[in-house]
């Protein structure tokens, strides 16, 4: 499976981290976000991300920033992005449960690191539900 990956300065840490742990359970990673604490503009390392996952390059994508707000603005501009911001795992299940989320969005400043990866466990191992929420999430993008 293939993850794009993108963060910001706040979230440089947390993404090496991740990017760490998911190569070591065998996925690949693409790495978009910057290495740097210093200031930059999280667009800029989050539209790569959406593109890849609008484009079925690869399998899901995850995004972060101090707040998680503007990564996941910047992601949801993109058509075929269902992008979700989650600060507990339950909430990441039900993201995909129920709306079929194919970025997650962290918040850096308000999870810790351990949280952040349950949360990224979480995403990457449960399953859309289907059913009653397919005619739902078929009716979010804007045609």
């Amino acid at each position: 499976m293939k993850i794009a990956i993108g963060n910001d300065h706040a979230g440089t840490d947390y993404k090496n981290s991740i990017s760490n742990y998911l190569q070591s359970e065998g996925y690949e990673v693409i790495n978009y976000g910057t290495d740097s604490e210093e200031s930059v503009d999280y667009p800029d390392f989050v539209h790569p991300v959406a593109d890849d996952v609008e484009n079925a390059k690869v399998d899901f994508g995850i995004i972060i920033c101090g707040s998680g707000n503007g990564a996941n603005m910047t992601a949801n501009k993109h058509q075929k992005v269902r992008s979700a911001l989650c600060w507990t795992k339950e909430i990441t299940a039900l993201a995909r449960e129920h709306n079929d989320a194919n970025v997650l969005s962290i918040p850096a400043r308000f999870t810790s690191e351990p949280q952040a990866l349950e949360m990224v466990k979480t995403f990457l191992t449960t399953k859309f539900e289907g059913g009653r929420h397919q005619r739902r999430v078929e009716k979010i993008a804007c045609s």
